[in-house]
């Protein structure tokens, strides 16, 4: 597969959508965390003064941020210690508008701004014309890459590890939302870290599944696309794609398969249950305790939050055999930004660990950077709404277990042809090897056609 001319396809879908040159345009709005978190510069482990610009020089940076941050209130102190360089923000929750907006200002030549959040759903888009961005290893970026985690670090990387596109901000770490009044009904225990032991594995999982079921009469799992992405999650290094030369191999990806048969055992044994992700139905199910467990990132517990009659109720455990993630943002620099030098240092101090401390505690953005999680003030707060629970080390708990893996440029079409099969098996009893076998087909042929 030419990632050239996957790159051409979408510069020629972009310049036909004209409505979406604005930023901030209204398309389809995230619906996930889209958001960022802090790095470290390389004069001290946990923040820099971005020294080097007070030249007296006057520069205004141009920033595209995307979702909810306090990177503007950040950029007033950073602007306060360096008189000389400004900001100008342009601020969206639209994430296809933001990316498309970014893409037509690449081929237009113009209009690109100094520094550019993105969103990792969006990275393969970019990735493979990097000389559309300046190469942060250029800059220093070198001086501070051990300061992240390695996973994060990676997903900006180019494969042969030469260049690298931008600053990890924040991530969406999976784990195990589960109802502890119906895990007490059920017979299963309440506290977090047994409850993590009872479902360590997946078959443990669902073996207590059943149990769940067979005792309070309700699915265990609330939807098949999060119990399907638990499994898809933990492939090791890739999923669908080769990351060396693009090819598929989801066909042959033993936890694709894997993820595929254990969500089919699931729909089969009547403990997944039929609600669609993001529906009304689904966000009355959670408020009203019609299921077990959630398997989603950090960031969905706003979701649950919004289900107030189910306060104190909820706990975080950890996901069986390891851990994913779910979103999360980079700080990038296109290369028609005229002042690189003042851009890095900026994206440098404001994404290290002091200040992604600050944006954890302002903004919920999950910190990129380990050494945040043993800092006192970052789980000083124990959660009412989840029991009690400090719910942040449980994140960060999960976050450490995450392992790098490539997605590719297809991956979102290639998952949603593959939870159609699992949907048709749900919905209409479909014969779960002939949806299988008739969506590696249409892959297969989406693939050859990209």
């Amino acid at each position: 597969m030419k990632r050239t001319r996957i790159w051409a396809m979408l510069l020629v879908a972009v310049l036909m959508v004209a409505s979406l040159s604005a930023c901030g345009g209204s398309g389809n709005k995230a619906t996930g965390n889209g958001g960022n978190a802090p790095a470290k510069t390389a004069n001290e482990g946990g923040g820099s003064n971005g020294g080097g610009t007070d030249s007296g020089e006057k520069v205004e940076l141009t920033f595209w941020s995307l979702g909810t941050t306090n990177y503007e209130d950040l950029a007033k102190e950073y602007t306060k210690e360096h008189p000389n360089v400004t900001f100008k923000f342009q601020n969206t929750s639209d994430q296809t508008a933001h990316h498309n907006n970014l893409t037509t200002a690449l081929s237009a030549g113009s209009g690109a701004p100094d520094i550019f959040q993105l969103e990792i759903a969006f990275m393969e888009r970019f990735i493979s014309n990097q000389d559309k961005f300046y190469n942060l290893y250029d800059l220093g970026a070198k001086d501070i890459e051990g300061n992240y985690l390695d996973w994060k670090w990676k997903q900006a990387t180019s494969t042969d590890g030469s260049f690298q596109l931008g600053l990890p901000t924040d991530i969406g770490p999976t784990v195990v939302y589960y109802r502890t009044d119906l895990a007490e009904q059920a017979g299963l225990p309440k506290d977090p870290d047994q409850f993590s032991a009872a479902i360590d594995t997946w078959d443990k999982f669902a073996t207590v599944a059943k149990q769940f079921k067979d005792k309070t009469g309700k699915p265990f799992a609330d939807l098949t696309d999060l119990v399907y992405n638990g499994l898809r999650d933990q492939s090791p290094d890739q999923i669908y794609f080769n990351k060396e030369d693009g090819a598929f191999i989801g066909d042959t990806n033993p936890q694709v398969k894997k993820a595929y048969d254990f969500t089919v055992k699931g729909i089969q044994e009547g403990w997944i249950g039929n609600w669609v992700l993001w529906s009304p139905e689904w966000q009355n199910a959670i408020n009203k305790g019609d299921f077990g467990v959630m398997l989603g990132p950090a960031w969905i517990a706003g979701t649950i939050r919004n289900a107030k009659d189910s306060a104190g109720k909820w706990a975080i455990a950890q996901m069986p055999e390891g851990a994913g993630n779910w979103g999360g943002s980079f700080l990038t620099l296109p290369k028609e930004g005229k002042h690189p030098k003042e851009a890095y240092e900026f994206i440098a101090w404001v994404l290290n660990k002091e200040n992604q401390l600050k944006s954890f505690k302002d903004s919920g953005l999950f910190p990129s950077i380990p050494a945040v999680y043993s800092e006192p003030a970052f789980s000083e707060e124990k959660d009412d709404f989840f029991g009690g629970q400090i719910i942040a080390q449980a994140y960060a708990k999960s976050a450490e277990r995450v392992k790098p893996v490539y997605y590719g440029p297809l991956h979102d079409q290639v998952d949603t042809i593959i939870k159609n099969a699992l949907k048709n098996v749900l919905e209409k009893k479909a014969d779960p090897q002939k949806e299988w076998d008739e969506a590696m087909k249409q892959i297969k042929t989406l693939v050859e056609r990209s």
